[in-house]
């Protein structure tokens, strides 16, 4: 039995309460606004075999791969990363940076959902919801870099970043945990009331006709796949230090690969949710406007609010439903950011030896200052759109090839982390688990290369260079540049010193230990 104590740290006191963080950071805009429409575009019901190949094959084993780097060093993300070898700490820091990016312009987005959860109620929109969003609300400008504000925009999110730094102040238990075990119970019974209302919707049959008729041909084309593979990858919030950071805080035995399941499967369930409730309503606007529903479908932001708006003001009883789904997505959004934010606070505060405190008010609130200087203007939602589309699909999926490619092959340290695993877990793993792992470190390198390519040759959209060379090639290089500088610093000898003692404190490490003694 080791002597070392383990560092005492904040932590989720129970395991319930780490499942709900974690579901809650899991569960985001992109299970409500994105799986329907990848769903619909790629085989309809036949989507689901592949989905459901990527969640068993990649995306639960990736969980339980960042569970194990996190519970075993106790430490956040860059720190994990250092723990496996020092050479991957700049992995940790960009997948941290990666977090402060996305928390920036998540925020706006929460915002813009917590303005139209009123509007709804007036039908603020009128008979044009597209021009009322770009034009009136946003009041966007032409696609180049202006700081020139929109009040509309920016009073709404103060208001988010002031909740969201008030929760992260009061700390793992007190506030993430509390917020999340009230607030995802409470998302859950607003969707499924939204779900129900759009069932009974005239024309809520062939929307669910379209989301869900198989096309078993599609299965024959490999973009098919790797779009399961991407859907699985992007929605449970994998790769930028959350699941790691989180599962630093579960205590000494926890049941790891238990949680993961519960986790993956949850989010998997509530996607599929939100598929049939967004489809049925599709249907009925369809049938209102006597159009096929492939003409309504889209997804993400002109879903949101063009799409659902236009549908608010067709149906029975719509300022209500307006108003619910927008909450769902105010609820959805603030679990998530909340995850988000807590990556760097907690990095940031074990590199230089701060307080929770001074680094939450340090850290998240130079967060919100760029968040509020940047999103609410003319040319925020060109910053935003580019930035997503970077930081998704190079900085996440970059990051998760680095630490397959680095930590999983280079270092070898899998066979330690599936030793972890087993020693405080009731479903075990072994060589089919690292295999899988391998084989997600394949597809995503291909994805990784492929949308670099596409990046490089086709641009975004009709983005001029100024926009996607600013926030999006930009914004990856000095993303990657300041994770090398960071690691260049020392880190405070007690951190380091509590890593070691919480490696040498774990049951893997006992169990090892006492049967080397036995031998």
């Amino acid at each position: 039995m080791s002597s070392t104590k383990t560092p005492q740290r904040e932590v989720f006191v129970s395991r319930s309460a780490f499942i709900f963080a974690a579901i809650g950071s899991a569960v985001g805009l992109g299970n409500i606004w994105r799986f329907p429409y990848v769903t619909y575009e790629n085989g309809g019901g036949a989507f689901i075999i592949p989905y459901l190949v990527a969640l068993l094959t990649a995306g639960i084993p990736l969980l339980f791969f960042y569970y194990a780097m996190g519970h075993r060093s106790r430490g956040s993300a860059p720190l994990a990363y250092r723990m496996a070898h020092k050479s991957a700490e700049p992995i940790g820091w960009f997948a941290t940076g990666i977090a402060i990016v996305i928390g920036i312009y998540y925020a706006a987005i929460i915002g813009w959902a917590a303005s139209y959860m009123f509007f709804s109620l007036g039908d603020s929109w009128g008979d044009d919801a597209e021009s009322f969003f770009f034009t009136d609300y946003l009041k966007m400008g032409d696609p180049g870099i202006s700081f020139e504000f929109v009040p509309s925009v920016l009073i709404p999110m103060i208001i988010i970043w002031v909740i969201i730094l008030g929760i992260l102040l009061m700390g793992v238990q007190k506030g993430i945990a509390r917020f999340s075990k009230v607030f995802i119970p409470l998302l859950i019974v607003l969707f499924l009331a939204l779900v129900i209302r759009a069932l009974f919707l005239p024309g809520a049959i062939d929307g669910l006709n379209a989301l869900f008729t198989p096309d078993f041909a599609a299965l024959a084309d490999p973009k098919v796949w790797i779009a399961a593979y991407g859907q699985i990858f992007f929605s449970l919030s994998i790769a930028f230090g959350i699941m790691i950071t989180y599962a630093s805080y579960l205590k000494k035995k926890t049941n790891l690969t238990g949680a993961g399941l519960v986790v993956g499967f949850s989010n998997s369930a509530f996607e599929i949710l939100a598929g049939i409730g967004i489809f049925a309503a599709l249907g009925f606007m369809a049938s209102a406007q006597g159009v096929a529903v492939g003409d309504v479908a889209t997804d993400g932001i002109g879903l949101a609010f063009v799409g659902f708006p236009t549908l608010i003001s067709q149906m029975p009883g719509g300022p209500i439903f307006g108003f619910v789904f927008f909450a769902c997505l105010v609820f959805a959004g603030l679990t998530s950011l909340i995850s988000i934010v807590q990556v760097p606070i907690q990095a940031l505060r074990e590199k230089f030896g701060l307080a929770n405190t001074t680094s939450t008010i340090v850290v998240g609130g130079g967060m919100a200052i760029i968040s509020l200087l940047l999103m609410p203007t003319i040319t925020g939602l060109y910053a935003l759109d580019t930035m997503d589309a970077w930081a998704n699909n190079i900085g996440i999926v970059g990051s998760a090839v680095l630490a397959i490619v680095v930590v999983g092959w280079a270092a070898r340290k899998l066979p330690i982390l599936s030793r972890h695993l087993n020693a405080v877990s009731s479903f075990k793993l072994g060589a089919i688990w690292m295999i899988l792992i391998s084989i997600t470190g394949v597809v995503l390198i291909y994805m990784l290369i492929t949308q670099i390519v596409a990046f490089l040759t086709e641009g975004y959209g009709d983005y001029p260079a100024l926009i996607t060379g600013t926030w999006g090639w930009g914004m990856i290089a000095v993303l990657a540049v300041a994770s090398v500088v960071l690691s260049f610093l020392k880190w405070p000898k007690k951190t380091l010193e509590d890593m070691n003692a919480a490696i040498a404190d774990s049951v893997a490490e006992e169990n090892h230990s006492n049967k080397n003694k036995g031998a």
